[in-house]
């Protein structure tokens, strides 16, 4: 194994074209960490983020973007034992996933579900994470629940529509285009509503109402989902594409028992996304052998490309998930 590898880096805050070639030292393995030789690497709105430089990474990570990855263990720090030099894994990142290697702990990474390649295979851990954790964990859904996504046909939002649909929720999703729509009620959405043409407060409270509501949109949207959300719904919020500023009238909430909540993923301990982890092994992964979900795929692009990866997901015309092929396979 060389010293140095090839990543791609922020050269400064700004668009897709800030992203450039460089060449890194290899990362050494930490106190339970791994490192893995990348295959393939997942692409997400975190990258853009802080491609932007709107989402500094935390104090401990590398600076290199990318939060997912698939490929081979090829070292270990002191300390891990579940793990061996060979293994194919899936892994979340603390980041520095758009590289030829990178480290992160061991309690991160999954096995590769049987039947998926290491390009499907890098499209899991960043969204199964935060699917799992906001809309089982944090919003408490339940088989029979009405479950409404926002942005049915992104990767959070076909994880999201295919796990809920498992476990037995009615699910409903939102999204701009009639094709983006087929997508979803291809994948087990009840009733896909497009935005752009039609109220999707109106159409969840004919239902009867969301019990739970996952959104990334925030700005005018969460006035909109408390109005769609039924008796003791939940309102979980993961992302602001809108911008997180609202003006809420907080009674009603009282009224019908409402809760909001959300979190972030990559601030969260170690430990916090270990228990995460330990979940999905248990609970997403066996869906996964089976066969009864699996990632949906947009698109791939070269390392070298990761430019255009990102014009990619930023056009908003990507169904599914867009990855980088580091060292294939």
């Amino acid at each position: 194994m060389s010293d140095t590898m090839r990543a791609v880096e922020i050269s400064q805050p700004g668009g897709p074209e800030v992203l450039k070639v460089t060449t890194r030292p290899v990362p050494q393995p930490g106190h339970g960490q791994v490192v893995i030789r990348v295959a393939w690497a997942g692409v997400n709105r975190p990258d853009a983020l802080q491609r932007a430089g709107s989402y500094a990474p935390p104090p401990d990570a590398s600076d290199l973007p990318g939060l997912e990855c698939s490929g081979e263990v090829v070292a270990l720090g002191y300390g891990v034992d579940t793990l061996k030099v060979g293994d194919m894994v899936c892994a979340l990142l603390p980041g520095g996933g758009y590289a030829e290697y990178v480290a992160t702990p061991a309690a991160h990474c999954l096995p590769v579900p049987k039947g998926l390649s290491l390009r499907e295979a890098a499209c899991l851990p960043e969204t199964y994470f935060t699917v799992w954790s906001n809309v089982f964990t944090r919003g408490r859904l339940q088989a029979g629940e009405r479950f409404l996504v926002h942005g049915g046909s992104s990767g959070i939002g076909t994880t999201a529509i295919q796990l809920a649909h498992a476990f037995g929720a009615r699910v409903f999703a939102t999204a701009g285009s009639e094709e983006k729509c087929k997508a979803c009620t291809d994948l087990g959405a009840e009733m896909a509503i497009n935005y752009k043409t039609a109220d999707f407060v109106k159409l969840m409270q004919a239902e009867g109402g969301a019990d739970l509501i996952l959104d990334m949109v925030g700005g005018e949207y969460i006035e909109k989902n408390l109005k769609s959300l039924a008796e003791d719904g939940r309102l979980v919020q993961i992302a602001f594409l809108q911008g997180p500023v609202a003006k809420i009238n907080f009674a009603p909430m009282m009224v019908r028992r409402l809760t909001i909540t959300g979190s972030t993923l990559r601030p969260q301990s170690v430990l916090a996304k270990a228990r995460i982890a330990e979940d999905l092994l248990a609970h997403a992964w066996p869906l996964l052998d089976a066969g009864r979900i699996a990632p949906v795929m947009d698109s791939t692009f070269a390392l070298a490309d990761a430019s255009a990866a990102h014009a990619r997901m930023e056009g908003g015309a990507h169904i599914g998930k867009i990855v980088l092929e580091v060292a294939g396979g």
